[in-house]
């Protein structure tokens, strides 16, 4: 995932933790970054949440279902004061077998431009190193073929479930 950075690496990773990484993007004037660490402002999350159409979640059971997560990864376009989140998915499991992606969700002005693949990637490469065998994600119907095109293996009526295996 190279890209050169407007700025400088270290200051980079300091701000959002490690394994954070560069996320590449057609506009080489955004610098976008995954994060597992970097906190999660709720009412944020709420409005990115919104704004792909998902209807609202009461926010003390969103901060629940993030503590309870094994994975939480934040798309932030970087600013040195204030990131902004524009992606955003999480993992359920038990780290080592079976793993669970929920949630994913790219703001709709970042849609199109293959960010969602790339959060994908970055998802299953962080399961994959956590030694996880089996990745499984529920979809809505209009977002499977997203998911087929990635090469995951949908669930045999073709609905909402897709899986994933570590070779």
């Amino acid at each position: 995932m190279g890209s050169s950075l407007p700025i400088p690496a270290e200051p980079l990773l300091q701000q959002y933790g490690q394994g954070a990484r560069l996320c590449p993007c057609a506009n080489d004037q955004l610098t976008l970054v995954f994060s597992q660490e970097y906190p999660f402002d709720l009412v944020e999350l709420e409005q990115l949440l919104e704004a792909v159409g998902w209807s609202r979640r009461p926010i003390r059971r969103v901060r629940k279902a993030l503590t309870h997560s094994l994975l939480k990864v934040g798309l932030w376009r970087h600013d040195a004061r204030v990131p902004r989140l524009i992606g955003f998915a999480r993992c359920t499991g038990d780290g080592v077998f079976e793993a669970t992606v929920w949630d994913v969700a790219v703001h709709p002005l970042y849609q199109g431009n293959g960010l969602g693949k790339q959060m994908m990637a970055y998802i299953l490469n962080a399961l994959a190193q956590m030694g996880t065998e089996r990745v499984s994600l529920f979809a809505d119907p209009g977002v499977v073929s997203f998911y087929q095109g990635q090469g995951w293996d949908l669930e045999p009526q073709g609905h909402r479930c897709a899986f994933w295996y570590a070779n």
